[in-house]
């Protein structure tokens, strides 16, 4: 990227600032979103851009009861952040020079106005297929504004945040990475809006086996025992999902692990080994938390955790493929900025 020569003032450390502020405000919205598929409220108001005719400002606070607390609330957040976002892509026009950075702030505008008409049509058409989109480009847009505030920040600028090398390895590495959770909580998307409840009860095994069964006779007496117990009946195809989702889960975290690993013995980035190793502490948890999850039949509050630390998983996956992206490769000579600071350090 090329040398940013515009002095960094406060109206430049201020879009900075906002950033991260919009994109706390985002990930409060991503788990609002979790809580409100958690309860399976998705349709508790059945009306949009308005809640039950009202203006979604006026709706009356006496009336915000049950689920139309979490689907109306959710409605608002997702609002308040659009707002933000609208600010803050105005605010970098005025103040940033570098066109990359406008052309990404442009495209986080048009992701949250996409966003909102998702999550609107998904209400006006009554179609869970919908929500799995709303939940992908939910993810890419938090990834988006991670990177805006890293970008506007000083230290980014003043070519300080990624001066030590990477080796083209361990870039491609966290790249894959980040892409399968990517491909994860896709799955997990299409699991949740499925609504169908927990389609394997058990955990680490599935119905007792570590394949399940799930030839025509099974799949019968399975669903006879989940209708005994007043739950959805499952499918083939429902069980193998909840099982890709297992598979993918520890693909994850053997990458995460190798990474880390990896990073220890070539990574002359300190502060990206420090970020490797909370990676694996995160991607562990997460694996704890979809046990969790498992075990307490779906409980809201715990499936809501697992889906919020899945979203800041792939944020960190994101900052550490755009670090690693950004700093010189191994082996490989710096650019002359980064030589001159390397020398100078601030």
């Amino acid at each position: 990227m090329p040398k940013d020569t515009t002095p960094y003032g406060w109206t430049r450390l201020g879009a900075h600032w906002f950033a991260l502020f919009t994109a706390l405000c985002t990930f409060v919205l991503i788990g609002s979103g979790g809580l409100v598929t958690s309860h399976g409220v998705g349709m508790a108001v059945p009306d949009w851009p308005t809640t039950y005719g009202y203006n979604m400002f006026l709706f009356p606070i006496s009336r915000w009861v049950g689920g139309i607390f979490y689907e109306h609330s959710h409605r608002l957040i997702a609002s308040g952040v659009g707002l933000l976002t609208l600010i803050l892509t105005t605010w970098i026009f005025f103040v940033e020079p570098r066109r990359w950075v406008k052309v990404l702030a442009v495209g986080a505008l048009v992701a949250v106005v996409v966003q909102g008409l998702l999550g609107g049509f998904r209400v006006l058409l009554n179609m869970n297929s919908i929500g799995i989109f709303h939940g992908f480009l939910a993810q890419s847009f938090f990834i988006s504004l991670g990177i805006l505030a890293v970008a506007t920040s000083r230290g980014f600028v003043e070519g300080r945040f990624a001066r030590a090398a990477w080796s083209g390895g361990l870039r491609r590495m966290a790249l894959a990475i980040t892409i399968l959770i990517f491909v994860q909580l896709a799955l997990a998307a299409s699991m949740r809006h499925a609504h169908a409840g927990l389609s394997i009860p058990d955990f680490p095994l599935a119905y007792g086996r570590v394949l399940p069964d799930t030839s025509p006779a099974a799949l019968e007496r399975i669903n006879a025992g989940r209708i005994a117990e007043n739950e959805v009946p499952t499918t083939a195809g429902l069980i193998w999902l909840q099982m890709a989702h297992r598979f993918v889960a520890y693909a994850i975290f053997a990458g995460v692990l190798a990474f880390a690993a990896l990073a220890r013995k070539q990574m002359a980035d300190r502060f990206g080994r420090k970020l490797a190793w909370l990676w694996v502490a995160m991607i562990t948890c997460q694996i704890g938390l979809g046990a969790w999850t498992i075990w307490s039949n779906k409980a809201a509050d715990v499936t809501t955790l697992h889906v919020a630390l899945g979203a800041l998983s792939l944020f960190l996956g994101g900052l550490l493929t755009f670090r690693g992206f950004c700093a010189p490769r191994t082996n490989e000579p710096p650019d002359f900025h980064s030589v001159e600071l390397a020398r100078n350090p601030a």
